[in-house]
């Protein structure tokens, strides 16, 4: 049995992680501005979720959150998901140091594709193949889209692409998580959006 709280100790006192996160300014997107303030929203939308998840999904969501934007100050600016020099890839790389599945260190490369796939679908782009790529590398469908919820749902961030993420790949993927649960991560006080 893994000790996620082990792994999660470790990564977060390792000195490469803690380097990293007092960089950041308000921007579009992360109004919060620092990485140490979007860990704690992403950690407050993990809690929103934590009665529809098991102990052994929120423990891997906690490695996601706290590697997946943790190296942007040390990534290349503008370069594709895949890039080495990219944020992803960066913080694959880390997270590769603690854990060896490779389920887990694919959701910490693609976090972002979704995002990416809608944008060339607003702009009028054909992105099939790349969907398809990333539907053929995910292998737990429960635990990407919970981590997407909880990495989407954040003050400087619509939920728009997300629906339209969950709407592409209803047919495609099996899954309990469902676009049901942006709500409950984006509404935590339970208020009426009428």
């Amino acid at each position: 049995m893994t000790n996620y709280e082990d792994i999660l100790n470790s990564i977060r006192s390792d000195p490469a992680y803690e380097a990293n996160l007092d960089w950041g300014k308000p921007r579009s997107g992360h109004p919060e501005g620092s990485i140490r303030k979007h860990i704690a929203e992403l950690k407050d939308n993990l809690e929103q979720l934590k009665p529809q998840l098991s102990g052994e999904e929120a423990g891997k969501l906690r490695f996601l959150i706290h590697t997946h934007d943790t190296f942007k100050p040390d990534a290349k600016s503008g370069v594709a998901i895949a890039d080495p020099r990219s944020h992803a890839s960066l913080a694959r790389q880390f997270l590769a140091k603690y854990v060896s599945d490779p389920d887990l260190l694919n959701m910490v490369q693609f976090h972002d594709e979704p995002f990416a796939l809608w944008k060339k679908h607003r702009y009028g782009g054909d992105y099939t193949d790349r969907l398809d790529r990333l539907l053929d590398l995910i292998e737990d469908w429960d635990l990407f889209l919970a981590f997407l919820i909880v990495d989407g749902c954040t003050a400087g961030k619509s939920t728009e692409p997300l629906e339209w993420f969950f709407a592409e790949i209803r047919d495609r993927v099996e899954s309990r998580v469902d676009a049901t649960w942006i709500r409950i991560a984006a509404n935590p006080e339970g208020i009426s959006e009428s």
